[in-house]
């Protein structure tokens, strides 16, 4: 009996909780700063967790937060209740943000020429360049052999060529899905294989 009391009024809590933040949205997307300084303070904590989860560095999650709240108040106005609850749409924002960041610290990898070559695509083939690192070259190449053909030429088309899954598809003439799911399954492979 306690327990389920204790629940219900945590989920009162939470309740309360997202009619603030929802309130002060609304507020915001009137240009309200107070209401903006209100919203920082209720969902700052959870939005730099979240950034912290997502970037591993608290510097990095500090930056994101800041232009992640900048985002917020521009945006307050598209906030729609009727889509979902106030904090999970701050929070998509927040992660959206985080993994935009991670994309664009990504180095880029250039595959060796042996590697290039061991690839029936021509297109792959043509974007191979130099690597900066002979290390990083050799343990791509390493675990780029550990690929099968279809996961190896799908995750070169994504990530040397830029290719979307739907290009993908098209160009290896392979259901959408299964495209799909061979990008997912390489990356899984080099990720453990590299040890990222």
């Amino acid at each position: 009996m306690v327990a389920a009391n204790e629940q219900a009024a945590t989920a009162t809590a939470a309740d309360r909780d997202e009619t603030a933040i929802e309130a002060l949205l609304g507020r915001c997307a009137t240009r309200d700063r107070a209401a903006f300084a209100e919203l920082y303070q209720a969902a700052a904590p959870r939005l730099l967790a979240c950034l912290l989860a997502i970037l591993r560095r608290r510097d990095l999650a500090e930056d994101a937060l800041q232009e992640v709240m900048v985002r917020i108040w521009q945006r307050a106005d598209q906030y729609d209740g009727y889509r979902g609850r106030p904090m999970a749409w701050l929070v998509s924002i927040a992660r959206y943000y985080a993994i935009d960041q991670l994309r664009g610290r990504r180095p880029l990898v250039a595959l060796d020429e042996t590697v290039a070559a061991r690839l029936s695509d021509a297109d792959a083939q043509e974007s191979v360049e130099a690597s900066e690192s002979r290390g990083t070259r050799s343990a791509l190449q390493r675990c780029l052999e550990r690929l099968t053909v279809e996961q190896r030429r799908c995750v070169v088309l994504a990530y040397s060529n830029g290719y979307s899954h739907e290009q993908i598809s098209n160009a290896l003439a392979s259901p959408l899905g299964t495209v799909k799911s061979w990008v997912r399954r390489g990356l899984a492979s080099l990720r453990e294989c590299l040890g990222t």
